[in-house]
C-alpha cells in the first residue's frame, strides 16, 4: 500500500473524515510513531471543537515529510473507525486510483500528475 495513494484518498475524504473522527486518540498514536510533536500535539489540543481540531491534524499531516505518514494515519484508524478504513480500502482498488498509481509510477519527475 502505497503512502502518496492513501495521501489522495484522505484528501479526497477529508469531509467525512473530520466530520466522523475525534482526533484526540489518533494523536496519541502518531506522536508515538513520531509523526507529530509534542508541540503539535500541545497546538492541536488547544483547538476546543473536534472537528477544527481534526482539519488542523489533517493539514499537518499533510505537509509531512514522513515516508509512511498515511499508512500509519490508517492504521491508526483500524480499531476505532474500521467502517472509514473500509471505506479507505475501497477507494485504492477503485479503478480511478489505480490509474493514478500508474501514472505516479511512471511519472519521470516523481510528480502527481492530473488526469
Amino acid at each position: 500500500m502505497a503512502n502518496g495513494a492513501l495521501k489522495q484518498v484522505f484528501h479526497d475524504m477529508q469531509s467525512l473524515i473530520v466530520d466522523s473522527i475525534n482526533p484526540d486518540s489518533l494523536m496519541d498514536v502518531l506522536q508515538s510513531r513520531e509523526l507529530i510533536g509534542e508541540d503539535d500535539c500541545s497546538r492541536l489540543h488547544q483547538v476546543s471543537d473536534s472537528v477544527d481540531r481534526c482539519r488542523d491534524l489533517l493539514s499537518l499531516l499533510h505537509l509531512s515529510s514522513h515516508p509512511q505518514t498515511f499508512i500509519h494515519l490508517r492504521l491508526a484508524l483500524l480499531d476505532e473507525y474500521s467502517w472509514i478504513v473500509d471505506e479507505i480500502d475501497d477507494k485504492l482498488t477503485s479503478p480511478t486510483c489505480q490509474l493514478q498509481q500508474l501514472h505516479l509510477s511512471h511519472s519521470t519527475d516523481g510528480k502527481r500528475l492530473q488526469l
